[in-house]
């Protein structure tokens, strides 16, 4: 019986946020420490910028048939696009999910042929812990954004303790509560259930503007659009297995292109605070091979 209670303890502990900050001094071992937020880019936000459109362009390429209603708006895209179509084309491979007169792929497969790896969600390889993310396939090099935190941002207030800002404080997803809170109070709801949900599809609704999709919606159901949009299953590291990513804090430029925008797995709740849209994507610390999961610092402090 005691043995159950103490299960049930350690999976329902997690849901309080004062437990988490007074057991930050005890989970040092866990915690990421940065000096000052500055330092906090583990790359460019330029490199993540490119990968993000490298990413997407292969997509939207891979889905082309269906974007006749945005391409029609956007004639001089459409001209690029099938540059780039007929390109890929010539090169494309034979593993495809149909055989049409263009080759369609899985997402997953896409995402092999322009990053050179897959992640998905699995049993993690810790005791309990539930779902977990993991390299099937390729090679992932170090400093590398293998993955995207998708959800809701809102505007919080700056959680203090002992005179230090906590960085990226993240609820386990063993709870109910899943979420990413940045230097700046920028709250991201990464859960995909309840009224998390619903918020996140109401928002991206009201977002939308003609045939244009301004976020992702996919990520809220079991086929995913943007195979990287798996970040809220990331476990979290131990004393036996060491943090291999890191999160790291995106703000989309203006100049994004508008058509790749329904690739983007996150809203910005209201429209109250004018900002650019805040994601958060996930580094590699190390090289990563075939097979390793995940593991991030869900503590980072920011002296």
């Amino acid at each position: 019986m005691l043995r159950e209670l103490r299960r049930r303890w350690r999976s329902y502990k997690y849901r309080f946020v004062p437990w988490l900050a007074l057991n930050l001094r005890r989970q040092r071992r866990t915690l990421r420490y940065v000096p000052e937020s500055s330092q906090d880019k583990i790359i460019a936000d330029e490199d993540v910028y490119e990968t993000l459109l490298k990413t997407f362009k292969a997509l939207f390429i891979n889905d082309f048939s269906r974007q006749a209603d945005i391409l029609a708006l956007l004639p001089e895209v459409k001209r690029q696009y099938l540059e780039l179509l007929t390109v890929e084309q010539k090169r494309s491979g034979v593993n495809s999910c149909s055989h049409q007169a263009q080759h369609v792929f899985c997402p997953e497969e896409v995402l092999f042929n322009t990053l050179g790896f897959t992640v998905s969600r699995d049993r993690s390889s810790l005791v309990s812990a539930g779902t977990g993310v993991f390299v099937t396939k390729g090679f992932v090099p170090k400093g590398t954004v293998v993955s995207m935190y998708p959800g809701n941002g809102m505007f919080l207030f700056l959680i203090k303790l002992d005179g230090t800002s906590h960085h990226l404080i993240m609820e386990c997803q063993r709870s109910t509560l899943i979420f990413i809170l940045c230097i700046d109070g920028v709250l991201i709801d990464g859960n995909d259930k309840g009224l998390s949900r619903s918020v996140y599809r109401s928002c991206s609704r009201r977002d939308q503007l003609g045939p244009f999709q301004m976020s992702d919606e996919s990520w809220l159901t079991a086929t995913l659009q943007n195979p990287l949009a798996v970040g809220q299953y990331v476990n979290n590291c131990s004393h036996e297995k060491a943090a291999n990513v890191c999160y790291q804090e995106f703000d989309v430029p203006g100049h994004f292109p508008v058509e790749l925008k329904q690739y983007l797995p996150n809203i910005v709740y209201s429209h109250d605070i004018e900002s650019h849209l805040r994601c958060v994507v996930l580094v590699t610390l190390r090289d990563i091979k075939q097979g390793e999961e995940l593991f991030s610092n869900y503590y980072t402090v920011v002296s």
